[in-house]
Parts: structure tokens; sequence; C-alpha cells
């Protein structure tokens, strides 16, 4: 989960005043000893040490007596202000805008190059197949014999891909019938618009976004509805269930949220901690927000692409034209060179030399043209062009993997929450392609490593010879939070003493 923006803050005065009260006792206070040390009324230090506690990222612990201790670990290096926080927005937020226009500028380049060139390629092969079909058409028999080689490699792709589209385009003719108008039959349904070439390429090179851009959302959402549906409490287990985050994550988020909710860390009688946040219950939608329990949402795996697989493979085709035109002008311009009359003309450089001849009536020397513009620039933009998509899709399995293994850890997070007596790694297990790690078995044992590190389990083996973890102090949590939760009353509205249509 991204850090959530700091709230502004409604007294700095006193704000400042409580910074400087933890900065001169590190070892940790409570509210008590903050107000002590200020002098400010105690409604005021228990708002505004929520707000400390976010910016300066505090460790959470509770005395022997059941107050809550604040300390501060990591120092007071600020998550939102000084040089080093506001340089660091600065430059995401001008990394972002050049990242934005570098990738359209580099779309549009890789749009235009892999097309123009295919075109130009094309236009080349269609004109030296006219040329050599009006050459052969008035040499004699041992001329057409010699250039026959040539023709071949002229008219080759060039009918390879013309039959590729007329095959296509006769496809396309026999699905017509479902579509416009069909013949001796009325109207049917009109073709839907597919999607603009531009968007296709892009989606090919550069798949279709982060599918997770609003996950941030999605958590806050789920959690929010959580608090208020179990009488605006929480405890730091139920946060970890429904973010996926291991038990340090959670203690320095669930701050952020105290202080962008106005919520209130407590500690029961029985000495668990719990946040409080009374000022969601207020509300006057009374619509139930339990969504059956937990609502912990899953994350999106990344797909390569949105386009279809034909679509796909037509890019390669493109691609590898531009590939094998590219190796072919360059491979010619380091053989042949210059070419200077008819006579050079081999079966192998036929349409180098038809290219040459033609690119002198634009430039004096076309050699450095044909050796770069037809030769190395295609040449490595074709390689390029398959290297993204490539190296992306390499990244998105290792993508996705992590995206399984968080979605996992929510689930087995619950899994742990509802039952935390008898937890297994076999257990452990989800039905669902998005939560299915490849490696299902380090997976389990991460997810259980990780809760761990928040409650340390008791391990026994059963007869089969499987551990079974034993989560104590967590039953002994969720028992407490049940009672605490129990012994509540939810906060109402009332009715409305004033209006201002009245």
């Amino acid at each position: 989960m991204e850090q959530m923006k700091k709230r502004k803050i409604n007294d700095a005065p006193a704000y400042r005043l409580i910074t400087g009260a933890f900065k001169r006792n590190r070892g940790g206070m409570t509210v008590a000893d903050v107000v002590a040390r200020t002098a400010l009324p105690l409604d005021k230090v228990r708002t505004l040490v929520n707000d400390v506690a976010d910016e300066y990222s505090a460790h959470i612990s509770v005395t022997e007596s059941g107050e809550i201790l604040y300390s501060f670990p990591s120092g007071f290096t600020s998550k939102y202000r000084g040089f080093k926080a506001v340089a660091g927005r600065a430059l995401r937020t001008i990394g972002g805008a050049l990242k934005t226009a570098a990738a359209a500028l580099f779309k549009v380049w890789i749009m235009v190059m892999l097309v123009g060139y295919f075109v130009l390629f094309m236009l080349i092969a269609l004109a030296a197949l006219v040329l050599s079909v009006a050459a052969n058409s008035s040499s004699s028999d041992n001329r057409r014999s010699d250039s026959g080689g040539g023709i071949f490699f002229a008219s080759g792709i060039f009918n390879f891909i013309i039959r590729i589209w007329f095959y296509s385009e006769l496809a396309r003719a026999i699905e017509g019938p479902r579509y416009g108008y069909a013949y001796n039959s009325a109207r049917v349904e009109k073709r839907p618009k597919g999607k603009p070439l531009y968007k296709a390429i892009f989606s090919f090179v550069f798949g279709d976004g982060d599918p997770n851009a609003n996950m941030e959302t999605r958590e806050r959402q789920a959690l929010i509805a959580y608090i208020q549906a179990n009488k605006g409490v929480i405890s730091l287990p139920e946060f970890m269930v429904l973010t996926g985050s291991s038990g340090s994550e959670a203690d320095s988020l669930i701050c952020s949220y105290c202080a962008e909710y106005g919520g209130m860390p407590e500690v029961t009688e029985d000495g668990t901690v719990v946040y409080r946040f009374d000022d969601l219950l207020l509300r006057a939608d009374k619509r139930d927000r339990s969504f059956a329990g937990f609502s912990a949402p899953l994350a999106q795996l990344n797909r390569f692409s949105s386009n279809t697989t034909k679509m796909n493979v037509w890019f390669c085709v493109i691609n590898s034209v531009n590939l094998i035109f590219g190796s072919y002008f360059f491979i010619n311009a380091m053989n042949s060179g210059h070419i200077l009359t008819q006579e050079h003309f081999n079966a192998s450089s036929y349409l180098y030399g038809v290219t040459y001849l033609l690119s002198k009536h634009f430039v004096d020397n076309p050699l450095p043209f044909i050796t770069i513009g037809l030769g190395v620039i295609p040449f490595i933009f074709s390689l390029f062009f398959w290297f993204i998509p490539l190296a992306r899709f390499i990244l998105l399995k290792h993508d996705n993997e992590k995206i399984k293994l968080e979605n996992l850890r929510k689930s087995a997070f619950m899994q742990i929450w509802d039952d935390p007596l008898t937890v297994k790694a076999s257990d452990i297990k989800s039905n669902l392609k998005e939560a299915s790690p490849k490696n299902m078995n380090a997976a389990r044992e991460r997810v259980i490593k990780d809760m761990g590190a928040y409650s340390m389990p008791d391990v026994t083996v059963d007869e089969k010879g499987e551990a079974v973890y034993s989560f104590n102090e967590l039953e002994r949590e969720k028992t407490a939070l049940a009672k605490y939760r129990y012994s509540l009353s939810t906060p109402e509205l009332g009715k409305v003493v004033f209006n201002t249509d009245e």
C-alpha cells in the first residue's frame, strides 16, 4: 500500500511542542508524559500524538499498567517534511511528468517506425517487381534467365504479404454475413468497431497499464467498511488480514490511518491494543457494511496484452518483414557497395541494385542512406521491438508471482485469524489463480513465518509428522477483542435539530 498523504495540522505550535517533547525523550512517553512536558490540554495531546506517530513512524507498545507507550526507534526523520521529503516529492513529480511525456513520444515513434518501414519496404518491393517485369518483357530469353533469382527475391516477400492479406480479407468476407447486410436477407447487426491500430501496437509492446492502480483505494474502502461494521474498532491482526501487511508494516500503516481518519489506540482490560475510529460510526447511511465479515480485496494479475492472438501474430509478421529487409539491405550494402550499371546485378542483389538506382534520384550517394536508413536502423529497431515485449513478459511472470503471494498472505492470515490454535501449512490454500503461487509450499512457510513474526506460535507434530502451529497469544487477543467490542455501544447521529430549509 502506498504512503497516505499527511493531513493538515490544525494547531502547528502545539504539534511542534509535542514533537519536541518526544525528541527529548526518545525512550518513549505516554500521553500523560507529553501533557506533563508541554502543559497542553489532554484532548489536544491525544489528537496530535497520532499525527506525530504517523509522521515519524512511531512504535506503539503497552506498559504493564495498560498505558500506551510511544517510542521512535528510527529517529525523527519526517515522511512529509524536510529537504529529503520535499526533494523526493519534487523528483517524483518531475520524473512522473517526464516519464509520461517520454512514454508518449516513444509510443508514437514505435508506431511510425513499425508501420512506416513496413510500408516503405513494400513499396520498394513493388517497385522492384514492376521494374523486373518490365525489364524481362523487353529483354532476351538469356537476360531473363540471368535475372530470374533477383526477380524471385524482389517479389517473394511482397507476394507473401499480399497472400496473407488476401486470405485475411477472404476470411473476413466469409464472416461478413453476420454483420451489415447479408445476401438476400434482412439487415443484421453491424460489425463492432475494433481497437485503433496505435492502441493495439501499444498493447502488444507495453501492455495495458496497471490493473491494480486503484488498489490503495480499494483497501481503504474495505478497511473503513470493516471498521464501521465492527463498532469502530480494529486490531492489528485484522489490519494485517485486510492489507496483507507484515506486523511491522501494519504497525506503521495503522498510524497513518489514525492520523487520516481520527483513530485512537486504546488498551483493553486484558492488555490488548485496539484502534478506535468513533468518528467513522457517525453515519447517516444505515446500510449494512459488514460485507459478510472480512472483505480483503485481492489484486488482479497482469495481462500481457488485451489484443487477440491473431493481432499479435500480425505484429510479429510485420516486424519480421522489417527485420528481413533490414538485414538484406545491410548485408548487400557491405558486399556490393556502389552499384554502377545493370551488369552488376545478380540473383542475390537485384532488389538492392534497383533500390540503389532509385535512390540516386534523391541523394547523390545512396550507399550511406541504404546502409543506415534501410539497413542498420530497421534491423536494430526490429530487435528492439521484440526485446521490450519479451522483457515485459519475463517481468510480468515475476510480478504476478509477487501478486499471488500477497493475495495468498491475505487469505492465509484470514485462515489463521479464524482458527489460531490448529494451523497447518497444508491447510493454507486457495482455489483462486490470483492467490496460487507457483511454489505453494515455500509460500505457505513464508506466510506462517510472517504471522509468527507478530505472534510467536507453539509448534507440535501430529501423528502424520506434520507441524501444527498454535498461535495462543493470537487466540487470547481475539477473545479480548470480542469481549471489548461486546462492551461497546454504537453511537447514533440522533434526530435532526436544525435544518436550513426550516
